[in-house]
């Protein structure tokens, strides 16, 4: 089981991946697979980070068999934090 700090950083890079790879588009997406691949992630992990983020209401996710993330969205919550990111770092 990942610690908490491991559990704040794979959240924080799902929503950076996610948001760099729709450019604002929340009807584009990323499958589970390439998000896992991308971060190097353990699947458990990617799904309990996932699990997270969609009962925050930042990130929407269509399950595949075995409590696998098949398809991630951002929503417009989630797109909303991230462009107030962007806007404080800049």
């Amino acid at each position: 089981m990942a610690t908490l700090h491991e559990r704040q950083h794979y959240r924080e890079a799902i929503m950076k991946n996610l948001y760099e790879a729709i450019e604002g588009n929340r009807l584009l997406g990323l499958t589970g697979t390439r998000l896992r691949e991308d971060l190097a992630m353990p699947e458990e992990d990617l799904a309990a980070a996932c699990t997270y983020l969609a009962a925050e209401g930042l990130i929407q996710v269509d399950w595949a068999r075995g409590n696998t993330p098949a398809m991630l969205t951002l929503t417009h919550k989630g797109i909303q934090l991230m462009e107030a990111e962007e806007k404080d770092s800049d």
